[in-house]
């Protein structure tokens, strides 16, 4: 009898834990909850795209600055920014999951919200199919699985869409520039490198190890991309992408291939990035087209 009672409870026992909620972040670190996240706060712009697409708006207690897509993350208290957390309005929000982006100066102020014990889930997508699964665990974390399983495989289909169209077109090597002053791209490190890629496209600094390095414009000379993109929302005039219209030589003015792109799709790991992915993508295809009889 009393073996019985035994195997009973354990039996009871392993079924209460298997309640409890677990996923892989993208740091490799498994993230444990003993129920669907209530109160979250999303700590980069991203992430608050990531949580919204997953069904979660209503969880979201906090984001920080540019949180500004869909329209209703614009109302969300704020909690600071990649360069300066608020500590004090973290811990009165009492969230039971914070999403964090390790990058900024805000990365200090991270580890000591992660000695407080609060679940911490770390995402950085370094590939586009990843946006999809981040969208399918973060429905995980907080319940929502219907609606973020339902938007992740809607994000599946644009992008097997986006690689059917593209794979295996011509190369294309561009220039991807964030800004100016300094001039500063990103390399093989950055998920916009996997945007690049799949529209046939070559970075030219894919090979540098710093994940947003700065770059001379007389390295960018030498390298003498076919394109140039650039998200800097300023104008042309003077700025951004049109700071090379001098530059005649350069292939990409020869063949007028200097294009402005929405950083806020392209820049951002977040659902919105295959549709950023997709502009890119007709913009090469543009190039190639340019190519006849040059």
């Amino acid at each position: 009898m009393i073996k019985i009672l035994l195997a009973a409870m354990t039996a009871a026992t392993a079924l209460h834990a298997g309640a409890a909620i677990t996923v892989i972040d993208d740091d490799g670190r498994p993230v444990t909850l003993q129920k669907p996240a209530q109160r979250v706060i999303a700590m980069s712009p991203h992430v608050t795209e990531l949580l919204y697409a997953a069904g979660g708006g209503e969880k979201i207690v906090a984001g920080v600055d540019y949180s500004d897509y869909p329209e209703a993350a614009r109302r969300l208290p704020r909690v600071g920014s990649n360069r300066l957390i608020d500590m004090e309005r973290v811990i009165a929000l009492k969230p039971d999951l914070i999403v964090i982006w390790l990058h900024g100066s805000s990365e200090r102020q991270i580890e000591q919200i992660r000695t407080l014990g609060i679940p911490m889930f770390h995402s950085e997508p370094k590939k586009l199919e990843a946006i999809a699964d981040s969208v399918a665990r973060m429905g995980k974390l907080m319940g929502t699985e219907p609606v973020a399983n339902a938007a992740a495989a809607g994000l599946r289909q644009q992008l097997a869409a986006l690689q059917s169209r593209f794979g295996g077109r011509a190369p294309v090597r561009l220039f991807y520039q964030v800004w100016d002053k300094p001039l500063y791209t990103l390399s093989g490190g950055h998920i916009v490198s996997d945007a690049i890629g799949i529209c046939g496209g070559e970075n030219i600094y894919a090979s540098l190890k710093v994940t947003a390095p700065i770059v001379s414009i007389e390295s960018v000379l030498e390298a003498d991309p076919e394109v140039i993109v650039s998200t800097d929302e300023r104008s042309d005039v003077g700025g951004g992408v049109g700071i090379w219209k001098e530059f005649t030589s350069l292939t990409a003015v020869k063949r007028d291939n200097l294009f402005r792109l929405d950083g806020n799709l392209l820049n951002r790991s977040g659902p919105r990035m295959i549709a950023g992915a997709a502009q890119l993508c007709d913009r090469l295809e543009l190039a190639r087209q340019r190519r006849k009889g040059k």
